[in-house]
């Protein structure tokens, strides 16, 4: 049945010139849980529990963007790229910086970034991984400027992407070589709807984002440069 091998809303049958009750009452319940995933706040204390239960060792560091406000993120993209003034961020010198950015689903974030996280770690052996950096009203970009600031080689965003109908929690990752303000969409890597069972799983995920990252640190680049079957540029990056 073709409503077997899809999530999308297709086959619904019909009642009359409408829809089923069955389908309309699931229509809008999913409709609710893609609003509420948007206006969910980013629940740290969650994703900390979450990282030290999935083993991530890593100290976590939070920063805001300049949207002081959920309302304020949704209707400003370029406030949730830009770190908040005030931000200080510990500078070194290191392979990989971890950014996970509530972005339009906070929900994907506190359900699968520490299992995202983790599974990546496990790959990259030898790799130095800047501390793990919690970002709130956060677009993709936001990456450049604390990857630039942390001294990072590669910055890779974990960010709830947007909510769909049959999909609220979609977890997305994006990497860009050399982060600093400016990176243009086209110099980033995306992989997206990491979100098991119904989505890519995280060990799925990490190993092409683990084969990305090694073939970006070789290049020395990132973007359309960097060709990769597993992965697919999206039409905007935040």
């Amino acid at each position: 049945m073709l409503r077997d091998a899809t999530r999308a809303r297709v086959a619904l049958g019909r009642a009359g010139d409408g829809l089923p009750t069955s389908r309309e009452l699931e229509f809008r319940a999913a409709h609710a849980a893609a609003r509420d995933a948007v206006h969910t706040a980013l629940d740290a204390d969650r994703v900390r529990t979450a990282l030290t239960e999935a083993g991530v060792g890593l100290d976590v560091l939070e920063v805001h963007s300049q949207a002081p406000d959920r309302t304020t993120y949704l209707q400003r993209p370029d406030l949730g790229r830009r770190l908040a003034p005030d931000t200080e961020l510990p500078g070194g010198t290191y392979d990989l910086a971890l950014v996970l950015a509530d972005g339009l689903s906070p929900r994907a974030v506190h359900e699968h970034a520490a299992g995202t996280v983790a599974a990546l770690l496990a790959r990259l052996p030898g790799w130095s991984v800047a501390p793990l950096v919690l970002a709130h009203q956060a677009r993709v970009a936001l990456g450049d400027p604390v990857g630039e600031a942390l001294g990072a080689g590669i910055v890779v965003v974990l960010v709830g992407e947007r909510p769909g109908l049959s999909s609220a929690d979609s977890l997305g990752l994006y990497l860009t070589h050399g982060p600093r303000p400016g990176r243009a969409d086209s110099e980033r890597n995306c992989i997206s709807n990491v979100r098991p069972p119904h989505g890519l799983g995280y060990a799925q995920a990490a190993d092409t984002l683990a084969g990305l990252l090694q073939a970006s640190r070789q290049l020395g680049a990132s973007g359309v440069v960097l060709k990769d079957e597993g992965t697919t540029l999206p039409p905007g990056a935040g």
